[in-house]
């Protein structure tokens, strides 16, 4: 019997990545005992797995209507380094505005909030999301691209690929990047956005790169007589342990639909700003 695993790269990698990060946070966890709490971790495990599942099935979902983009595209991108460099600037555009959206329209943020939840910052918070989000609407901010004529593997690899990067963001310690920190995101910065703070909400939106949250007026340095708070302002910090969260901004949108007295307020509890 032949027991050996199928070379594909994409496969190696959906092997692989996962023991990868699991291996950083537990060598976080080392040496940074203080940044983890079991239940938080705990918790954070559990929605990865529950997350990861929903996204397989959302991904599945918008296959076809992406694919269907990708027919009817405007240019016909040949592959090269400014096709490549073009691709990354226009995804991380992209990414910007979604997750500025995930943060001011309730329908999106029920599910980034998930991600939110956890009352401290670490690796481990990097894993805890809500999935499914790319089949409640995610996916049209990157129709853009693929209607440009960048191939939907091509965007979604792209995307992947800051995902990774995204990951080392989460950490507890944030090391001092100096002038990088003009062009990419950096843990300092992505620890202001976490961070419950008044000053820090709705700042720092950026995957890879912070150059657009400068361009747009999103960007903040962390504020320098204030220790960042994590966790959902508003929130007590117990349920961000529990699985409950994955559904807190659902119950949200629900209960305002039935509070709601007009189409108008019904539309607002479920596209404007979350409660």
């Amino acid at each position: 019997m032949d027991l050996s695993l199928p070379a594909h790269p994409s496969f190696l990698l959906r092997l692989v990545a996962p023991g990868i990060l699991l291996s950083l946070m537990g060598a976080e966890y080392l040496l940074q005992r203080g940044a983890y709490d079991a239940g938080e971790t705990a918790a954070s495990l559990a929605l990865m797995i529950v997350g990861r599942a929903l996204t397989a099935i959302a991904a599945g979902l918008v296959g076809l209507p992406m694919a269907w983009v990708y027919r009817h595209r405007l240019f016909d991108l040949p592959p090269s380094l400014w096709s490549a460099g073009l691709l990354l600037l226009v995804v991380e555009l992209c990414a910007y505005w979604h997750h500025r959206a995930m943060h001011g329209v309730a329908w999106l943020w029920a599910t980034h909030a998930v991600h939110h939840s956890s009352t401290r910052l670490n690796l481990s918070a990097a894993l805890r999301f809500g999935g499914g989000g790319a089949a409640t609407g995610g996916f049209l901010f990157y129709v853009p691209p693929v209607f440009l004529g960048f191939p939907p593997l091509a965007v979604a690899a792209t995307l992947g690929v800051s995902l990774i990067y995204q990951y080392f963001l989460h950490l507890a310690a944030a090391p001092p990047l100096g002038t990088l920190g003009l062009v990419l995101n950096t843990p300092a910065h992505h620890h202001v956005h976490h961070a419950s703070n008044a000053a820090c909400r709705d700042k720092n939106f950026g995957g890879a790169l912070i150059v657009f949250d400068r361009l747009f007026g999103t960007f903040a340095e962390a504020p320098a007589a204030e220790k960042l708070r994590y966790g959902l302002a508003g929130r007590e910090p117990e349920p961000s342990r529990s699985l409950r969260v994955a559904i807190d901004g659902w119950r949200d949108i629900l209960r305002g639909l039935w509070q709601a007295q007009t189409w108008r307020e019904r539309c607002a509890a479920a596209f404007g700003p979350p409660r």
